[in-house]
């Protein structure tokens, strides 16, 4: 029997009998991990409402085993909130359909259970963070966060230089196979052609340039949520499922 102490995200909650919870975390230092919490869903449940979806808590777990990981799930004893991030992100429609968007992804990038994912688990409580503040367009920190998720896992995109033959941007041609704008030589039947104001905002995105992203117009949002959407399906062979309700 072993104690083990990580801080993670609650990326779902899946009833369990009367009153349990099976609760998936992304955490920093044992990636998703599915624990029960006994009685949370007791009004008189000490730590019920900490293990809601988007917040970020430090939890105790406790296992049968010498392994978090083993045959059986383990038991979540103990939960502190770090940060509260679901209050202002299911306050707004926008923001809530973005956020759940979020968690799935970063689920479906860890999909391996007890493996870490650091990257992923800062990323996802950076975006988190973002998208309760308010300060930029729902949608635009959604997209951000697809597009640096996909880059940590090995799927970054180039919007500038030719992802085949590396010359210099900017180029126009995008190729989801190939990862990226293409230049003529290099262009590929099936290419999209979009305009260069939405390349412009996707590397800013993936870069993390705010201010220019912020400028943008909303018609070339439309157009790079659309592309950005595309390339995550195309790397994950499915869909997100909950992206169909996010605002554009």
């Amino acid at each position: 029997m072993s104690l083990f102490r990580d801080d993670g995200v609650v990326l779902r909650a899946q009833k369990l009998g009367e009153a349990d919870r099976i609760i998936t975390l992304l955490t920093r230092r044992h990636g998703r991990v599915r624990a029960v919490a006994r009685g949370v869903r007791k009004t008189k449940s000490k730590f019920g409402a900490r293990l809601e979806p988007f917040s970020h808590v430090d939890v105790q777990f406790f296992s049968r085993g010498s392994d978090l990981i083993g045959r059986g799930l383990p038991l979540c004893t103990q939960v502190e909130t770090i940060a509260p991030y679901g209050g202002p992100i299911v306050a707004d429609y926008g923001r809530y359909t973005a956020g759940t968007a979020m968690l799935e992804t970063a689920e479906r990038f860890a999909e391996n259970e007890g493996e870490p994912a650091v990257q992923q688990y800062l990323l996802l409580v950076g975006g988190l963070r973002t998208l309760a503040a308010g300060q930029h367009e729902s949608h635009l920190v959604l997209d951000a966060f697809l597009l640096r998720s996909l880059a940590v896992n090995g799927y970054g995109a180039s919007f500038t230089d030719c992802a085949k033959c590396g010359l210099e941007g900017p180029n126009r041609f995008f190729s989801l196979q190939a990862g990226g704008v293409l230049c003529g030589d290099c262009r590929v039947p099936g290419c999209a052609v979009p305009s260069p104001e939405t390349l412009v905002l996707l590397g800013s995105l993936l870069s993390g340039d705010w201010q220019t992203a912020d400028a943008c117009e909303p018609r070339y949002w439309r157009e790079g949520s659309g592309l950005v959407a595309a390339y995550l399906q195309w790397h994950l062979e499915r869909g997100i499922r909950s992206m169909r309700y996010v605002e554009k």
